[in-house]
């Protein structure tokens, strides 16, 4: 089964789960109803963007629909954003958190304007190379090889490249328990 069919079962799956119609779910994620049903049937590529604003209206982190809980099987390859690709890597949970370990590749030339994702959810990026322009939207930080930001990501947020090389780096998201699909 391919990424796009997974990722749609877990949506609709997750969808039905919390009684959700899918108009209901669309308003919810200010995505149309058009672009869920189809990757609800896996017609559609999810962009990253995209599972980010569904996964929020849904209260369950990224992951949720990026692993089969009864397995525990981390899907690859990567899912696609504006400026980032992002491969899970790791999900964990604790008494305390939901965390996620992503690598993740920032393209130059594009920003990524990420919307808020649940509440008390905290990100940590780990350069590796290149130098990106990372954080709240309203302060970002610059950082490069061997530097590391962190923020809390229940606002605005951006993604981008400060080179024309691509940036790669480890994301790790920490989601406040409960919050865990």
């Amino acid at each position: 089964m391919e990424l796009n069919e997974q990722v749609g079962l877990r949506l609709r799956e997750l969808r039905e789960r919390r009684g959700l119609s899918l108009s209901e779910l669309a308003r919810r994620a200010g995505t149309g109803k058009a672009t869920l049903s189809g990757l609800e049937s896996g017609r559609r590529n999810p962009t990253l963007e995209t599972l980010y604003a569904l996964t929020t209206a849904l209260d369950v982190p990224l992951s949720s629909v990026l692993t089969e809980p009864a397995r525990g099987l981390v899907l690859r390859p990567g899912v696609d954003g504006d400026a980032v690709t992002a491969a899970l890597l790791e999900r964990v949970e604790s008494a305390e958190l939901v965390s996620e370990v992503y690598r993740a590749r920032i393209r130059p030339g594009a920003v990524q304007e990420s919307a808020a994702h649940l509440p008390g959810t905290r990100e940590r990026l780990v350069v590796l190379s290149g130098r990106a322009r990372v954080g709240p939207s309203e302060a970002p930080f610059t950082v490069g090889p061997g530097e590391e930001a962190c923020w809390v990501s229940d606002g605005p947020h951006v993604y981008g490249a400060l080179e024309q090389a691509v940036v790669e780096a480890v994301l790790f998201i920490d989601y406040p328990r409960g919050h865990g699909g």
